[in-house]
């Protein structure tokens, strides 16, 4: 998904089974943007693939945050996430 945010655009959930089908989905997705706009991604740290595709397109970290749970972690195909939903919701 590609919505408005304070400035720009951000892209996400962006999920998906290989690198390949994520870049495709970034891409179709960054080119609904304005071409001046800024266009933002929250990848996760685990993983790398999610790293790379924001670097490709010129993207640099901004800010950092930890997660934090009560329990146990829940499981998560962090392999297959490539831009998380939103920080705001956890």
């Amino acid at each position: 998904m590609l919505r408005p945010c304070r400035s720009g655009f951000k892209i996400g959930p962006l999920l998906a089974d290989r690198a390949v089908v994520a870049e495709g989905l970034f891409s179709a997705l960054k080119s609904a943007a304005r071409s001046d706009a800024k266009v933002f991604l929250d990848t996760p740290e685990t993983n790398p693939e999610a790293i790379a595709l924001a670097r490709r397109h010129g993207m640099a970290p901004v800010f950092e945050t930890a997660r934090m749970y009560t329990g146990p972690v829940p499981p998560m195909p962090l392999e297959r996430l490539y831009g998380i939903t939103t920080f705001e919701l956890g």
